[in-house]
């Protein structure tokens, strides 16, 4: 009697099993929509998508990045806008399906909020740029596709799309190279439930053939696990991206540094003008400064504001000093040359000084010189006959004269001619190889 029952079991547990093997293969049979086998795959007595995918050990959830697009909103800017694709993969037992069916992969994009996904968080970055005018979550990503495959590996791509601050070092702006970061991590699965791993070990982002770029200038990027002082919780499992930009620096050249070295060489032609050609030279000294202040002011306010010195406040107040000491530079000789001469000086235009001769008189007699003294001056003895009369021979001896004004004033603009281009000469490669604006 036991025996019986006992293959009576077995049988009706074998015909159970045909049932099922019955019912399966009518599911996952040719002609069945992808629909029609999720909606069987994920019926709620046989899934739960609360739980994690039923696997040995830890979950590994291989990750890639496709550059999209990027952007900024100015050279000047320390934010960045990023667009990409993110992969994410990994495999969940429960989702198998029968080679019955001819479908190579499942659509299941509708049925996104049926499955188990990874709660990916993206950390140390800037902000989510909304999608639509209308959209009021732009936390909520665009879902591109989601993809079951016979064995159970799931395939899920996203559109992400982040304003990232990033860090410069804003003391050599502009010839600094901007790092801007992002990360992403489990928000609730610890490493011991879930790990993510780089698709393939790759080291670096894959850009699409159709980037497209906007003030952005990507030169370098990595992709690495987040060291533990990136990572907010050492406990949870992080991937981070590095993206080094660099700044468009002909842009600055060719709207600051070679405006700011014309106007500050314009300044040094007035050390070629005549010193009393006064319109002209106040004409370009305050012509110059004034431009100057206007180019420099109008592209500061779109400056990054920090309270440190920057290369741009040191270009700015070098120059603003060579215009200005230019300026003075005109207003001493200018006032240098006017003074009035110490001694008796004809001048006439586009001549020198001439010094005219002076006879000095000694009460009713005019000194004589001496040509027959070879003594020091002042120790003749001999007499000379003036008009017959013996007398005795005094040697005149004259003070060095000091030079004239006019001559002192061309004196300091020949100087000055030599002096300022040397030393701005001198200030520009100092500048340029002090802030490596060529490397």
């Amino acid at each position: 009697m036991g025996w019986s029952c006992v293959v009576a079991r077995a049988v009706a547990f074998i015909l159970m099993l045909g049932k099922i093997s019955a019912f399966t293969s009518d599911i996952f049979a040719a002609g069945k929509s992808d629909k029609e086998i999720l909606d069987n795959l994920l019926k709620n007595t046989r899934y739960d998508k609360r739980l994690l995918p039923p696997v040995d050990g830890v979950l590994t959830v291989n990750v890639s990045v496709l550059l999209l697009s990027l952007a900024s909103p100015d050279e000047s800017s320390l934010k960045y806008e990023v667009e990409f694709l993110l992969q994410q993969q990994w495999y969940d037992p429960r989702l198998r399906y029968s080679n019955q069916s001819h479908y190579d992969y499942l659509n299941a994009i509708h049925h996104h909020e049926d499955i188990w996904l990874p709660d990916t968080y993206f950390i140390m970055h800037g902000d989510f740029k909304e999608y639509s005018e209308h959209s009021r979550d732009p936390i909520i990503p665009m879902h591109f596709a989601l993809r079951i495959y016979r064995n159970g590996t799931i395939n899920y791509l996203m559109r992400r799309h982040l304003i990232l601050s990033c860090q410069g070092r804003l003391n050599i702006f502009p010839f600094d190279d901007p790092l801007c970061s992002f990360a992403l991590e489990s928000i609730s699965y610890e490493q011991s439930a879930i790990t993510y791993v780089w698709k393939n070990d790759e080291d670096t982002l894959r850009k699409s053939p159709s980037l497209t770029t906007l003030n952005a200038y990507l030169i370098q990027n990595q992709t690495i696990p987040c060291p533990i002082k990136a990572s907010w919780r050492g406990n949870y499992s992080c991937l981070r991206v590095d993206l080094i930009f660099t700044r468009d620096r002909s842009f600055y050249f060719t709207t600051v540094f070679i405006p700011g070295i014309i106007l500050v060489t314009s300044s040094f032609i007035t050390f070629w003008l005549e010193w009393n050609a006064v319109p002209a030279r106040v004409m370009i000294g305050v012509t110059t400064m004034l431009n100057f202040f206007t180019t420099s002011n109008g592209f500061r306010s779109t400056l990054p504001v920090v309270s440190n010195l920057t290369a741009m406040n040191v270009w700015d107040g070098v120059c603003m000093c060579f215009i200005y000491a230019s300026l003075l530079e005109f207003v001493c000789v200018n006032y240098v040359g006017r003074k009035r001469p110490l001694h008796n000086v004809v001048y006439r235009p586009g001549e020198n000084p001439v010094t005219q001769p002076k006879r000095e008189s000694t009460g009713a007699a005019d000194l004589v010189s001496c040509t027959a003294c070879t003594g020091p001056p002042g120790s003749c003895t001999h007499t000379a006959n003036n008009g017959g009369v013996s007398e005795p021979c005094f040697v005149q001896v004259r003070k060095k004269e000091p030079p004239h004004p006019i001559r002192v004033a061309k004196t300091i603009d020949v100087i000055a001619r030599i002096t300022f281009p040397t030393a701005y000469a001198v200030f520009l490669i100092f500048f340029f190889i002090h802030y490596k604006a060529f490397s």
